[in-house]
């Protein structure tokens, strides 16, 4: 199985935005039937490379094109948002995809972003559980009664089509993110690389009497940024400038925090011999990964991948290593 993600991120000299675009929403209907499980898009904002700063405008083109593949929008900088504005569009792609689609809720760490939208970051915590109060409020309502926030009397209709409305998981990898989580009864996306998290959310949700949700914990050092070619120093030297770029980006945002994703790399060959979150594997590297993981995460547009580029691998996947992993249907 594989999945995709699309940030719309695109360096110097890539792919025009406009092709970039296309080619992920032509993407994701050729996965559907070909071992895809899941697409995710991203959000960011302010950034010179074009990050996706709008992902439920993407989400609803590619449940357009789309039949059945779930859909997650990983991360949704919640306290950026009017919650209002956004129980209202989530709502109505509720109804757009028969349900689903789903978000995982995170704080953000870019000051950049919260100066852009007069947001204080010291009270982002504040915000994020405000802002969870309300979408829940506005979920939860049986027949879409008028509630109060902020002293206004205020109404979110349609109803979702999903019960309780659309599936919420607090993203993060603090204990602060699992005990928020576990007070608003949600599930949990985290980054890897902490075990104790997930008896911590467990501990949390007994102490706050909720029901403990979905809990992801990946492994840590498992890709999330995955390619397959036929020669892989080729690849290396076509891909590797745009990996290297959406490496270099998020470094640059992170600082030296402990993501387990970041990299240090200042070139092509440190970022290829760090064997981290960027892969490019063989066809057999990439069925025995399959089998060992069960699952390959794919990021086919990463850096502005020219689609050219991009379809190589995907049809690698789709063709060589969906079969022998069983996966194809």
């Amino acid at each position: 199985m594989f999945s995709m993600r699309f940030d719309m991120r695109a360096r110097d000299g890539a792919a025009t935005l406009p092709a970039l675009y296309e080619t992920a929403l032509e993407m994701c209907g050729w996965a559907e039937g070909r071992g895809c499980v899941a697409i995710q898009v991203s959000e960011h904002h302010a950034s010179p490379d074009g990050y996706l700063p709008a992902p439920l405008v993407l989400t609803a083109a590619l449940v357009a094109r789309t039949q059945r593949l779930p859909i997650q929008v990983a991360a949704l900088l919640l306290p950026l948002h009017d919650p209002l504005a956004l129980a209202e569009q989530m709502v109505v792609l509720d109804h757009l995809s028969g349900g689903r689609v789903s978000y995982v809720c995170a704080l953000g760490y870019r000051p950049e972003e919260y100066a852009m939208f007069g947001r204080d970051m010291k009270q982002r915590g504040r915000r994020m559980e405000e802002c969870l109060r309300v979408l829940q409020q506005a979920f939860n309502s049986s027949s879409g009664e008028p509630f109060e926030y902020q002293g206004r009397r205020v109404q979110v209709t349609p109803r979702p089509l999903t019960p309780g409305g659309p599936m919420l998981l607090m993203g993060g990898n603090s204990l602060a993110a699992v005990r928020r989580a576990a007070r608003f009864g949600l599930g949990m996306l985290t980054m890897g690389g902490d075990p104790s998290l997930e008896a911590s959310y467990r501990e949390s949700c007994a102490e706050f009497g909720t029901t403990p949700g979905l809990f992801i914990n990946p492994d840590a050092g498992v890709p999330a940024s995955c390619f397959v070619a036929e020669d892989k120093d080729a690849a290396w030297r076509e891909l590797g400038p745009y990996l290297l770029h959406d490496a270099q980006m998020y470094a640059s945002w992170l600082g030296d925090t402990g993501a387990i994703t970041r990299s240090a790399a200042r070139d092509i060959r440190t970022l290829r011999a760090e064997q981290g979150n960027y892969r490019i594997f063989s066809v057999e590297e990439a069925i025995a990964f399959g089998r060992r993981h069960g699952l390959l995460m794919l990021q086919p547009l990463c850096g502005g991948l020219p689609p050219e580029l991009a379809w190589r691998s995907l049809e690698l996947v789709a063709e060589r290593v969906m079969p022998a992993l069983g996966s194809a249907s």
